[in-house]
């Protein structure tokens, strides 16, 4: 019982940030669920849960979803999943998970520190940025960190971000759990707390939304992906 109501604060959070920042779920949510669940069925659940979470949301901003930036970055990360999802089954995942969360903190300090760092722009830009996204999606629930790099470095729009972000996490979510064929394996009390916890988190976001504003909300999507990446190398370290 203490694990079920552990997921549902967990899911609870990360879908309030995901409203309120355009992304959050994951980067709050993964190393929790992997530590709570382990590697294989925490990561399917973040998949899960995430793809759920960024379809309600997107039926609450679809308005401002940009299609072409969503389409460049989807068309991408859906080979990278798949790449991933094969990668996954053959490497361990403490060593990637460090490894991976290592990038992403170079990666956004770079971005934060200097504008001649902004080099994800235009079409190649978002290529690489759908291709991080898609990878680390499947890899270790974690996709959000290479959009947010991407979005700083084009100075994208923090209202149409958020949007077009949860197109983007709901087809990468879908392509997940597709890849790799599983389905999570959680006992009754989890999916209930999940459940409880995704549509709170997602009413108490509706209420931040509209109380936060666009320059704040960037800022915290910094802070977050830099807060995922160092719990993802901290969640590795742990499973070494």
């Amino acid at each position: 019982m203490i694990q079920a109501i552990g997921l549902g604060v967990v899911v609870l959070v990360g879908a309030s940030a995901q409203r309120v920042t355009g992304l959050g779920f994951s980067l709050v949510a993964s190393p929790f669920m992997v530590l709570l669940l382990g590697p294989f069925d925490g990561v399917l659940v973040i998949n899960a849960c995430g793809a759920v979470t960024a379809l309600v949301v997107l039926t609450q901003v679809w308005r401002d979803v940009d299609l072409r930036r969503a389409a460049l970055l989807i068309g991408p990360a859906l080979p990278a999943v798949a790449a991933g999802a094969w990668l996954a089954r053959d490497l361990p995942a403490p060593p990637l998970a460090i490894v991976v969360g290592l990038l992403i903190l170079v990666a956004l300090v770079a971005v934060v520190a200097s504008e001649r760092a902004r080099v994800l722009r235009g079409t190649p830009g978002a290529v690489i940025a759908g291709i991080g996204s898609g990878f680390l999606n499947v890899t270790v629930g974690a996709g959000g960190p290479a959009v947010a790099v991407y979005a700083v470095s084009i100075g994208w729009a923090q209202r149409n971000f958020a949007a077009t972000a949860q197109l983007v996490f709901a087809a990468l979510g879908v392509a997940s759990l597709l890849a790799k064929g599983g389905r999570p394996s959680m006992a009754a009390p989890g999916w209930v707390t999940v459940t409880a916890g995704l549509l709170a988190g997602i009413v108490l976001g509706n209420h931040l939304a509209g109380r936060v504003s666009p320059e704040r909300a960037q800022a915290a999507v910094i802070v977050l992906a830099m807060a995922g990446a160092v719990l993802t190398v901290v969640k590795g370290v742990i499973e070494l």
